[in-house]
């Protein structure tokens, strides 16, 4: 009984683990085709009904056809995009992560608490 109970505890572990791994690699890669201002590939990590919150619950975009009308004249517009992770921290299916970002001659840091399920992010809450 107790091999069965170490081996179920491993196997809980380990899927944990995984599914972690991939979370944060979603979201990752969300912010490498953010930093690509590639919007097709950005909004590709992202669910079609996705929420986008101002922190503590001010919804500020729904759906990802909103979030493409907002993303795509941001991109165009600018010069120098680049998003820099400070740090990162990966709970299950949440990624919180410290951002620094730099948009033409501006330069800015928030925390970004990311959601994902079924393999897409679901809602994003930005912390100014």
């Amino acid at each position: 009984m107790k091999k069965i109970l170490l081996i179920a505890m491993l196997f809980t572990n380990f899927w944990c683990l995984a599914q972690e791994q991939k979370t944060e690699e979603i979201v990752q890669k969300q912010v490498e085709a953010y930093n690509s201002r590639d919007i097709e590939a950005f909004l590709s990590f992202y669910s079609e009904d996705v929420k986008i919150y101002t922190f503590p619950n001010k919804l500020e975009s729904d759906g990802k056809v909103a979030m493409r009308e907002s993303y795509a004249s941001f991109f165009k517009n600018a010069k120098v995009l680049h998003c820099t992770i400070k740090s990162r921290i990966v709970r299950k299916n949440i990624v919180i992560d410290d951002e620094w970002v730099k948009y033409n001659d501006t330069e800015f840091g928030g925390i970004a608490i990311y959601e994902v399920e079924n393999n897409k992010i679901v809602k994003v809450t930005f912390i100014n």
